[in-house]
């Protein structure tokens, strides 16, 4: 079932994402969505996956608390993945006639937490070519302006690929290579050379970002208010399964695909069908 003709976009919205690379979509989600969103959230941080990480060093205040792929382990990440908006959201944004489900990636940080999320972009830490690549950054609590993701504005025009890091303390390089990665450069230093996007937002807004826009985030300044929120990556028809020496995050391995490979497969799954 397609919910194309309720989606809250407009084309000035399409045209202000190519250009930008990060939008805020108002009122995307209904509350019921948002609601189960919340109870599979707090139920995976009682019974975490396999790849959950913990950000957030003994002794230090708060939680930032990381895991991935929800959808093969709640019943409501999985039914937003196949019947809410969020396909046809991406669909319209990639331009793309076939929409493909990457992966998600729940990131909670608790009232004081000081660990940032570093300056990065997505699609180096994937084994994935294509420019039809979005995320869709959606609060499960209201997010103030000042702990909300900021992004770079047309950063992923630049056609350039920073190298991944890991998130954990102290920035350890993952071991990817590829002769297109060069070092992250000191957004915060040179902060008057860019021009910068983050919004207040509420439960049901959601952003939609390029996988190749750089992004980061502070800690939860709050003393009381948390700060959830679940990304979805979404891929369209130009997406192909790509080679990389080393290490990828999330480490999803048992697809069977090989270098130059569509994604569609049990693990990356279609949700959308090629139109016609």
């Amino acid at each position: 079932m397609s919910h194309e003709a309720a989606l809250p976009l407009t084309d000035a919205d399409i045209a202000r994402y190519r250009d930008d690379g990060a939008i805020c979509i108002r009122g995307a989600f209904a509350p019921d969505w948002i609601e189960r969103l919340r109870a599979a959230i707090d139920a995976d941080m009682q019974a975490p996956g396999p790849m959950v990480r913990i950000n957030t060093p003994q002794g230090n205040p708060g939680l930032f608390f990381v895991d991935f792929q929800l959808w093969q382990r709640h019943d409501a990440c999985r039914a937003f993945v196949f019947e809410s908006p969020a396909a046809d959201i991406a669909g319209r944004l990639m331009g793309a006639s076939e929409v493909v489900y990457y992966h998600d990636h729940l990131l909670v940080k608790e009232p004081g937490t000081v660990e940032r999320t570093p300056w990065h972009h997505d699609q180096p830490y994937y084994p994935i070519d294509g420019r039809q690549i979005v995320s869709l950054w959606l609060p499960l609590d209201a997010v103030a302006r000042d702990v909300c993701v900021e992004y770079v504005r047309g950063s992923h025009r630049w056609g350039r690929w920073f190298a991944p890091k890991f998130f954990r303390q102290g920035g350890v390089n993952l071991q990817v290579q590829d002769p297109r990665f060069e070092d992250v450069p000191d957004i915060d230093a040179e902060r008057s050379q860019h021009a910068f996007l983050s919004w207040d937002i509420e439960p049901g807004d959601v952003i939609a970002f390029h996988a190749l826009t750089l992004h980061g985030a502070p800690g939860n300044r709050s003393s009381s208010r948390r700060r959830r929120a679940w990304a979805t990556r979404w891929c369209g028809e130009d997406a192909r399964y790509a080679s990389r020496v080393g290490q990828i995050s999330p480490p999803l391995d048992g697809h069977g695909l090989q270098p130059g490979d569509k994604l569609a497969c049990d693990l990356f799954p279609r949700v959308r069908p090629i139109s016609g």
